[in-house]
């Protein structure tokens, strides 16, 4: 990217977020017969839900994190996390960046068994953002058209409705973090192959279904990483009254744990089950029959994004509820 890409991001931002701003008050003085200050969003959270997605984009087109395509959505799934609640935002970052540094760790070895390897393959596509951001995304929407934008406690008692989006939301980011992270690291630090998750035989490096003992370790830490990256963020966007009345926070960096392990195993029953794995000529995981192709593993139904998409899902939706009956209240 060109050195003056930057600039004009920036040049950009300031009058793009004064417009959305300036639609925001009339649309709420139009729309609204109690027209409340309160509601319109402040011009500063418009202008840093502009700038904070560019630089985020800027960055990782400069780091080959994604490729034009992937910025492009990742703006748009940006710029709705970040107007919504800082935390969101937060998971988003930490996500992302470590994600994109797992996916090219120990790159040289990763190339012995991935038929479909190539360089920059950490170069995410608009279909990857979709299917890893898209369930966070549009539950960020929701919690926006349904409680406003703003940073909330977790609180089941007095807050519902956001605190079950708030959790929702961190649990589809550290699903994704904890899969990436089992896929792409475990794959690598293991001394010995992996399992399969549905036979619990030893299968191929590679396979769909595959799990290991280093796998699952890094899929809870990628998802403690992610819980633990919007606790920090909401306790410095948080007022201070809020948080000495609400119950404690931490359990979040937790649920994100369990959300990450979840979520990675999850992903590793559907992949063994409906996506195909075959071993080539070569002795390269394949994901498609052919000539020289021995089958290993699953059905050929989904493909790797279509399972990380329903995986995202059902994480998102299923650890709120844990959350719920099991947060510790004051």
């Amino acid at each position: 990217m060109r050195d003056w890409m930057p600039v004009l991001f920036c040049g950009l931002s300031v009058p793009l977020s004064l417009f959305m701003w300036l639609g925001n008050v009339a649309v709420s003085r139009l729309w609204s017969s109690d027209f409340e200050e309160s509601r319109v969003i402040p011009p500063v959270r418009w202008l840093f839900s502009t700038m904070a997605p560019l630089a985020l984009m800027t960055v990782a087109l400069k780091r080959r994190s994604v490729n034009r395509s992937g910025a492009a959505l990742g703006i748009l799934v940006a710029f709705v996390l970040s107007i919504a609640s800082h935390p969101f935002f937060a998971s988003l970052v930490v996500f992302f960046f470590s994600s994109s540094r797992a996916t090219k760790f120990r790159a040289h070895m990763k190339r012995r068994f991935e038929s479909d390897f190539r360089e920059g393959e950490g170069q995410r596509n608009w279909v990857q953002v979709l299917c890893n951001g898209g369930m966070a995304a549009q539950l960020a929407l929701l919690y926006l058209l349904d409680c406003g934008c703003g940073e909330r406690t977790v609180d089941f008692a007095r807050e519902y409705r956001s605190s079950w989006l708030g959790v929702a939301v961190m649990s589809a980011f550290a699903c994704c973090n904890g899969d990436t992270w089992s896929s792409e690291l475990g794959s690598v630090l293991s001394r010995r192959d992996p399992v399969s998750i549905l036979t619990w035989r030893r299968v191929p490096r590679g396979t769909n279904g595959g799990v290991s003992l280093a796998g699952i370790v890094v899929s809870l830490l990628g998802g403690l990483l992610v819980g633990f990256g919007y606790f920090v963020t909401l306790r410095y966007t948080v007022e201070a009254k809020m948080l000495l009345v609400s119950p404690p926070q931490w359990p979040i960096i937790l649920f994100g744990g369990i959300a990450g392990l979840f979520g990675s195993l999850l992903d590793s029953v559907l992949g063994g089950l409906l996506q195909y794995s075959g071993i080539n000529e070569d002795g390269k995981i394949v994901d498609a029959p052919g000539k020289g192709v021995r089958h290993v593993s699953g059905l050929r139904i989904l493909d790797n994004h279509s399972v990380n998409l329903i995986s995202s899902i059902v994480t998102g939706v299923t650890i709120p509820v844990l959350a719920q009956k099991y947060w510790p209240v004051r």
